[in-house]
C-alpha cells in the first residue's frame, strides 16, 4: 500500500473551556470536523498530483477512528484578551508532476492577515527554491508574490488561518488550521 497521498483538504478551528487547554483542543477539533481521527503529524509537502477537495468531500472518504496524516498548527492561551493566531500556508507548482509546500506557523499578539501572509511566504519561498525562482529574502511577500507569478512556475498560493481573543480571565482558548491527507 502506498503512503502516498492523492488528495487534501483544509479546515481551521476554534474551542473554549472554562477549566482545562486539553478540553479547548478538543472543541476546537469538533469546530473543524477532525476531532474524530487519530491525527498524525507530517512534514510539509504535498506530493505531485495531489488534488485539493473541499472539507465536506475529503471528510466522505475518511472513518471515525482513521490514522490521519496531517499538517497541524495549533495554539492555546488562558490570558485574558490575548490574541492567537494559528496558520496554514500553502504553495502550488504549475506542474503537477512536482510537488509543493505547506507551512505552519502559530503565534500569539499578531493579526491573522500578517500570520496568514507570513506562512503563505513561507510555503513559497521553499517552493521557489526548490524550483531555482530567485528572489530577495528581504523583500516584502507582495514583492515576492509579483515574482512568484511572473515566473509563471507557481500557480497558487494562499493560507488557512485561525484566530480568536481569549475571553474571561482564567477560560482556555484553541486555535487550529489543518491540512488533511487522504491516501
Amino acid at each position: 500500500m502506498s503512503l502516498v497521498p492523492k488528495k487534501i483538504f483544509f479546515v481551521k478551528g476554534k474551542g473554549f473551556s472554562s477549566n482545562s487547554k486539553l478540553r479547548s483542543f478538543e472543541e476546537a477539533l469538533r469546530d473543524a470536523c477532525i476531532e474524530k481521527f487519530n491525527l498524525v503529524k507530517v512534514s510539509s509537502i504535498i506530493p505531485p498530483h495531489c488534488k485539493e477537495v473541499i472539507k465536506s468531500e475529503g471528510l466522505k472518504h475518511l472513518e471515525t477512528g482513521q490514522v490521519v496524516y496531517s499538517i497541524l498548527s495549533r495554539i492555546s492561551s488562558n490570558n485574558k484578551e490575548e490574541l492567537i493566531c494559528s496558520s496554514i500556508g500553502v504553495a502550488k507548482p504549475a506542474n503537477e508532476e512536482l510537488y509543493g509546500y505547506l507551512s505552519e506557523h502559530h503565534s500569539i499578539g499578531i493579526k491573522p492577515e500578517k500570520l496568514g501572509k507570513t506562512t503563505e511566504g513561507l510555503a513559497a519561498e521553499m517552493l521557489a527554491t526548490t524550483l531555482g525562482i530567485p528572489f530577495n529574502s528581504h523583500s516584502d511577500y507582495d514583492e515576492k508574490q509579483e515574482i512568484f507569478k511572473i515566473n509563471g512556475k507557481i500557480i497558487e498560493t494562499k493560507n488557512i488561518t485561525e484566530f480568536t481573543t481569549v475571553k474571561n480571565e482564567g477560560e482556555w482558548a484553541t486555535v487550529l488550521a489543518a491540512a488533511i491527507f487522504i491516501l
